[in-house]
């Protein structure tokens, strides 16, 4: 499956950006989704996925409360809503996706990757 990040910018502290991946090559609804990040000099680390039908979430502890996924199998497109964006989420956001939800915090799990989309939160 590819996957194209778009939605990523600079916004002040405080702020919202909605990011959005949309999938294309293989069926959308049979993968869980996972949204990543990776600032720099730092190692890549997981920030949400969603299951197949978006039913079940999960989220790293610092972003539990501001971000929100979401999917959308109908436009084969998942989301991450981010709200009251702090400077140290600032990074380069990446969408990926998987057939199984296990392990859907590990990196490495992940089959496919998007090219990943910049998100810069000044102070």
């Amino acid at each position: 499956v590819q996957l194209q990040a778009s939605g990523g910018g600079l916004v002040q502290a405080g702020g919202s950006l909605r990011l959005s991946c949309e999938a294309s090559g293989r069926t959308f609804s049979n993968y869980v989704m996972g949204w990543f990040r990776q600032a720099p000099g730092k190692e890549r680390e997981f920030v949400a996925a969603a299951g197949w039908n978006g039913g079940i979430t999960h989220y790293a502890d610092s972003v539990k409360g501001r971000f929100t996924i979401s999917r959308d199998n109908a436009k084969n497109s998942a989301y991450l809503q981010m709200n009251s964006l702090k400077p140290e989420d600032t990074a380069v956001y990446y969408c990926a996706a998987r057939r199984l939800l296990s392990d859907y915090d590990v990196p490495s799990k992940y089959d496919y990757w998007g090219q990943g989309t910049q998100v810069t939160v000044s102070s």
